[in-house]
């Protein structure tokens, strides 16, 4: 008898987490000789665990599945569920059990550090217990933050969005040349600050806005920042300071916690938001020019009108490799991207083991990163343009982007 498939997303959505979706779905619909039904779970593990799954076979038969394509979001809905780290703990067989009623032997899950803690879990589970589900996850995260890859699907397509709107702040930003301006942008980043890097795509020549870009891997130094801005404000009237909302001092304290309270999510992660209007008000009290701050916020994942081709396709590419992944036997793996050397952009894509993936974080090299903290270097500007390259055609209905909804 053939074994199902079952799939699943989890933390936070991504413009092109969709796309890696409609990689294992069509993938797997597309081996009826392999695989039995194939199903999606409704928010994750959270949501499975509650008997909530959807059949995706009606979708491909419909069109459905090509319309998810180029939806932003989670369609099958999301979760931020920790599983527990007893494996003893009642949980995991409750939750092979509702796979085994499934017939469950491929379980594949999208997402980014934490969901990879869940594949993790799941796969030693399944060994410990002689099961033959084979557990692989399929990465995803606007961050770029995931160890043993060359970079996250899902981060491309929010750098095109940071850089393209960077650029349009930028232009804006400098129509008034008579008086002077500073202008915060506050991106996401926690403690990698690859998409803040992205910002410096923005720029049309040596020197142009954003002049100054800070990301969380170097110590923020408030009054050296004031310095800067002063002394930059001196050539660029209309300054333009990109920033990651995770910058902090010397001792470690988030920017953003020196003007309010901090709460945590339910993996304990610190809600960061704040530090770009903290700034704000640090620049109009010591300088006193005019200043505002921007907050990218979720605009940076959520926007399909900026999709780069390069993120689209190689979301699609994980999704469909992990279920090759699969067939061959895998488990415990991620699907990852490396990059082949050369100046050709070209990419392969390998099975790298999830326990060594889970639960770190990889930061921007310091060595792509100045000396003052201030910017990002030649390094880094070759390392992320090859991946916001290429545009997606949406499809339209009277004059907005037509999604797919689940019902």
């Amino acid at each position: 008898m053939k074994k199902n498939v079952i799939i699943g997303q989890s933390g936070g959505p991504t413009a092109v987490i969709n796309a890696s979706l409609y990689g294992v779905a069509y993938e797997a619909l597309n081996h009826e000789d392999s695989f039995g039904s194939v199903y999606g779970m409704i928010n994750g593990v959270e949501g499975f665990l509650s008997d909530q799954y959807i059949d995706l076979k009606p979708f491909e038969l419909s069109g459905e599945l090509e319309l998810i394509k180029t939806t932003p979001g989670s369609y099958l809905g999301s979760c931020r569920y920790k599983l527990p780290e007893d494996l003893t703990d009642g949980v995991y067989p409750v939750l092979f059990e509702k796979l085994n009623a499934l017939n469950i032997g491929y379980f594949f899950y999208i997402g980014g550090n934490d969901s990879m803690d869940t594949v993790s879990k799941l796969s030693r589970y399944a060994e410990i217990i002689n099961s033959d589900i084979r557990v692989i996850g399929v990465p995803k995260t606007i961050d770029n933050d995931l160890v043993e890859t060359d970079h996250t699907p899902g981060f491309g397509s929010a750098a095109k969005y940071i850089a393209s709107t960077v650029r349009e702040i930028s232009v804006d930003a400098s129509v008034y040349d008579n008086k002077k301006s500073v202008t915060i942008v506050e991106i996401m980043g926690r403690h990698a600050g690859w998409l803040t890097g992205a910002s410096a795509l923005a720029r049309k020549f040596k020197g142009d806005n954003p002049v100054l870009i800070y990301l969380p891997e170097t110590n923020f130094d408030q009054d050296a920042f004031i310095e800067k801005v002063r002394t930059s404000l001196e050539t660029t009237s209309n300054l333009v300071v990109c920033i990651s909302e995770g910058i902090h001092d010397k001792n470690g304290t988030f920017i953003c916690e020196l003007a309010s309270d901090v709460g945590v999510d339910a993996f304990g992660h610190k809600m960061l938001t704040g530090s770009g209007k903290y700034l704000e008000n640090l620049v109009k009290e010591r300088l006193g020019v005019k200043v505002r701050s921007i907050e990218l916020n979720v605009c940076q994942r959520c926007s399909s009108s900026m999709l780069s081709k390069t993120d689209h396709k190689e979301a699609i590419a994980s999704g469909a490799f992990a279920v090759k992944a699969a067939l061959e036997g895998s488990t415990g793996k991620m699907i990852s991207l490396k990059r082949q050397e050369g100046s050709a952009y070209l990419i392969d894509y390998v099975t790298s083991d999830v326990n060594v993936i889970c639960n770190q974080e990889k930061p921007v090299p310091l060595e792509w990163i100045n000396e003052e903290g201030t910017d990002v270097t030649d390094a880094f500007i070759s390392y992320a343009k090859p991946l916001i390259q290429g545009e997606v055609t949406i499809p339209m209905e009277d004059g907005v982007p037509k999604f797919a909804y689940r019902k």
